[in-house]
């Protein structure tokens, strides 16, 4: 992968418009989803406990939260790598290509994040103190350290964790948008608008966002099957 291919670290992993995002979500529903790991369904259990087995914004901000810090821990990784390999320009390369790789993904699920954050303060929806901004700061902690010590030991392991968390992300998404309705009437407005992308609804503001953990989900699949930093 040459630099020039790393996609950019501003707005959605791949712009679709409102048909396709539509069709989009169609498929994403019609698709059984991955068979995930036990340390990911362990992680869908203690979400659920936490916050319950329903669809909301301020979940789906803790899905969000959690949802960086993967392509942190890889990052990290390969910072340390390429430290020791300056003198090899082409190895050097293309660890540096997967540093902006992971940089970008985060970068996505950064603009997630911010976007649901503005959609919970417009709503004034209350956030607690422990539920919604301690715990998911420990959760994420925890994840990043088995992200990290995944990909150290085996990183085939880290990516099919992170494919099982995207994949679970994406049908969470497009069945949140199947039982509101209500979401293909509202417009969608945000300051972060022209650095993510402008939709027309909530509808497919969702839509897109499932989309893109989509595409993060294919990007883990395939670097299960490449090694570490070829």
């Amino acid at each position: 992968m040459t630099q020039s291919a790393v996609r950019s670290t501003v707005g959605a992993m791949g712009e679709l418009t409102p048909g396709q995002l539509r069709a989009a979500q169609e498929e994403t529903l019609a698709r059984p989803r991955r068979r995930y790991s036990l340390a990911a369904r362990l992680l869908f259990a203690l979400m659920d406990a936490v916050y319950g087995r329903g669809r909301d914004l301020r979940k789906f901000k803790v899905l969000e939260l959690i949802a960086r810090v993967p392509y942190q821990a890889w990052e990290q990784v390969a910072y340390v790598a390429i430290t020791h390999t300056a003198t090899r320009a082409g190895f050097a390369r293309r660890i540096f290509d997967r540093v902006s790789e992971a940089r970008a993904q985060a970068d996505n699920e950064q603009w997630h994040l911010l976007i649901l954050q503005e959609l919970i303060d417009h709503e004034g929806r209350r956030e607690g103190l422990l539920r919604h901004r301690l715990l998911p700061q420990l959760i994420a902690f925890a994840y990043y350290q088995l992200s990290w010590f995944l990909y150290v030991i085996r990183p085939r392991w880290s990516y099919r964790l992170n494919a099982d968390f995207e994949d679970h992300a994406e049908h969470e998404y497009m069945q949140f948008v199947a039982e509101n309705p209500v979401f293909e009437r509202r417009p969608f407005t945000s300051a972060f608008s022209a650095d993510y992308r402008d939709l027309p609804t909530l509808a497919d503001l969702f839509r897109q966002i499932g989309y893109d953990e989509r595409v993060h989900m294919r990007e883990s699949e395939a670097r299960m099957r490449r090694p570490r930093f070829h």
